[in-house]
């Protein structure tokens, strides 16, 4: 999974992306200190590995990852150039999800590129801009095809997707609301891979006393979640500040700091959870003496297709696959346990795998 952070120049964009992968991009209250996209490699917290992990013995345990792609700010008129431009919008197109970091905070001491403090237009300004990048796409598209268009019946049916998706955009509404009429047209528009059809979760950067509420008091977070719920988007409140400082501490002091502040689980923990949430995913896991590991799929996966994830002859070849879930595998106190419990099933090629199933398949090639 590539989450791509996006935002407006001195919106703690780079401080969270330094603070969720400590990865110590540079972060200065002025625009465009970042030039280059840096990349983050953060594993997925996930309880139940070590407690699979300390089951088994196991001589590793692996978490998922979510890759974080930190975006240079953007800023008006990035789609024709202005500030880093293009280059910039061209690494948003890699990303699975985009995270957009929105300034939720007062603060005299961190200039804002437009001068005040205002999420709508913020999110608005980056909108437009993700907007004009798609319409430029589909322009240099709609000039191919409308070639053969005449002669072609199927480019003849591209044209009128492309100025349906173009009209639908120059109305300021994102690719992500555009309803495809077929399993055809849906093929086609996937293919056209917009800015605007990626899902797009909200982090709204609030100061530390609006962290307690989790943004409840703060208009400004108000604001952002009203918007969100209108299109489906994610939301979760953070403060780059604070997540910087439990980047610096061991386990049990992150546990005691999140307390202290009244909070359940890092600005990391949210993102990952809305990430998963919004992209549909889950994981399953596979366990023994070995490694102990965390695998990320759809939902509604089925059991080769999982299967294949560790390996492509696992799915070529597979014949059952071996599920217990977690829970019940570590109640049991032992697999030879579970099985006697009768908690142990044997799976075909049609089983949706669950989150939380501990798997082993069985295959041949």
């Amino acid at each position: 999974m590539k989450l791509g952070i996006v935002g407006l120049p001195n919106v703690g964009k780079s401080t969270l992306f330094n603070s969720l992968t400590k990865a110590g991009a540079e972060s200065a209250n002025y625009p465009f200190c970042t030039i280059d996209p840096n990349v983050g490699i953060v594993p997925v917290p996930d309880a139940r590995l070590p407690l699979l992990g300390d089951f088994y013995h196991s001589k590793k345990v692996t978490p998922a990852v979510v890759e974080f792609v930190d975006i240079a700010g953007l800023v008006k008129g990035a789609s024709k150039g202005e500030g880093l431009g293009n280059q910039f919008l061209a690494n948003i197109r890699e990303v699975d999800a985009i995270v957009h970091v929105v300034r939720c905070f007062e603060d005299e001491n961190v200039v804002h590129v437009d001068g005040s403090v205002n999420p709508m237009r913020d999110i608005e300004t980056i909108n437009l801009e993700l907007i004009f990048s798609d319409l430029e796409i589909l322009e240099r598209r709609i000039a191919k095809v409308a070639r053969t268009a005449k002669m072609d019946k199927s480019a003849a049916k591209e044209l009128d997707l492309l100025q349906r998706v173009k009209a639908h955009l120059e109305d300021g509404k994102p690719a992500i609301t555009f309803e495809t009429a077929n399993e055809d047209e849906a093929a086609m528009f996937g293919s056209y891979n917009l800015l605007t059809a990626k899902p797009v979760i909200y982090a709204a950067n609030v100061g530390e006393d609006d962290l307690a509420d989790d943004g409840a008091s703060s208009p400004y977070v108000q604001a952002v979640r009203e918007y969100a719920a209108g299109c489906g988007s994610e939301v979760f409140v953070i403060c780059a500040q604070i997540e910087e400082e439990i980047a610096e501490l061991d386990e049990d002091e992150k546990k005691l700091f999140l307390e202290e502040l009244g909070l359940s689980e890092s600005g990391l923990e949210k993102l990952i959870k809305a990430s998963y949430r919004i992209l549909g995913l889950m994981s399953f896991l596979t366990s023994g003496e070995d490694e102990t590991r965390a695998w990320t799929i759809k939902i509604g996966t089925k059991a080769p297709k999982a299967a294949g994830k560790i390996h492509t002859d696992f799915e070529r070849g597979f014949i059952k696959a071996e599920v217990v879930n977690y829970k019940d595998l570590l109640e049991s106190g032992s697999y030879a346990g579970a099985r006697e419990k009768g908690l142990v099933r044997m799976e075909g090629k049609d089983y949706i795998v669950q989150d939380g199933d501990v798997i082993l398949f069985r295959f041949n090639v």
